[in-house]
């Protein structure tokens, strides 16, 4: 199959795609058309049927897999596809995890990782903490495991909160050998958790979209409730220590202008917004990379609005 991130302009398309999403539209001069999201494992691309009364456009639905034919163009600099035809596609013609973006490192592995983190924290409060979430509850594991981190700009693949949690924790637990005024329990602690809230926040795949909760309260508010509900099912679990780090999980976003509802004010607090700022930009950067979408006849990628700059790969030093 053709994946999408292989697509470029001028390319008629046809095959198997996963459709995440069909809206009913109407232009400006009130012609019907829809809104047609179609995704692979490689990414997804905007799609449009501008005569969906067509004979050669049968009836599918968002999260159903469908045949299309169509011609690749570009709009405002993005690709978008023109469907001529499309029909759902049977069962047997497809398989499924061509559509499903995945992490390319080992799901269990990295949850076995994680886990040795989990071990190095030795308050028995939040060591406590810690087991019932990623020990204890099997069905918040599961979750945790398959989930992404967010539905587009970074890690949002199957395994993308897995991975970004632990990069992150790696990141604060470097910063603990190296800045004594960190107390390593909380900070740990607060790696680990601070995204939870996005089990919550993000539905599954292929859906991956936001829930109700997502929408109304968000996994930073959704995060820290979650550490309360934790703590109130253990003995003696000291309050303050639980503001701390229900101060960590509010703050780790850096700035009000970036969600975040409250700035850092711990130490704490700062090297986890530090490292999550640092393994998101990076990882939106390495996925930018991997679509291979810079300018013709160019090594610059062109500016990118997230980033506020232009970027290009570093190459090859040695070849210099």
């Amino acid at each position: 199959m053709l994946y999408i991130q292989e697509m470029h302009e001028g390319m008629k398309v046809a095959g198997i795609y996963l459709c995440k999403s069909r809206t009913a539209a109407v232009t400006k001069n009130g012609k019907n058309y829809d809104n047609v999201i179609l995704m692979d494992k490689t990414g997804t691309i905007d799609a449009k049927i501008w005569e969906p009364d067509s004979a050669g456009i049968d009836d599918f639905d968002a999260l159903e897999y469908v045949d299309v034919v169509g011609d690749v163009t570009k709009y405002n600099g993005n690709l978008q596809m023109s469907l001529k035809r499309a029909r759902k596609a049977r069962e047997g013609e497809y398989d499924p995890k061509e559509y499903l973006p995945t992490s390319d490192k080992n799901t269990e592995d990295m949850y076995k990782a994680l886990l040795t983190f989990v071990d190095k924290v030795e308050n028995p409060y939040l060591h406590k903490l810690l087991e019932k979430y990623f020990r204890e509850d099997e069905a918040f594991a599961y979750r945790f495991k398959t989930a992404s981190a967010a539905k587009t700009v970074h890690h949002s693949f199957i395994g993308g909160l897995l991975q970004h949690t632990l990069y992150v924790t790696n990141l604060c637990y470097y910063f603990t050998k190296y800045y004594p005024i960190l107390n390593k329990d909380l900070l740990l602690t607060a790696a680990i958790c601070h995204d939870i809230g996005k089990t919550v926040e993000i539905s599954a795949f292929p859906e991956n979209d936001y829930t109700d909760d997502g929408q109304l309260l968000g996994h930073i508010m959704i995060g820290a409730e979650m550490i309360h509900d934790a703590a109130k099912e253990i003995p003696g679990f000291p309050k303050k220590l639980e503001s701390d780090l229900k101060h960590c999980i509010l703050a780790h976003h850096g700035e009000y202008e970036f969600g975040s509802p409250k700035k850092p004010a711990l130490a704490e607090a700062l090297a986890l917004n530090l490292a999550d700022n640092a393994d998101a930009r990076l990882e939106f950067i390495t996925e930018l990379f991997k679509t291979n979408t810079q300018k013709p006849d160019s090594e610059w990628f062109g500016y990118n609005r997230l980033l506020e700059s232009n970027f290009r790969k570093t190459g090859d030093l040695n070849a210099l």
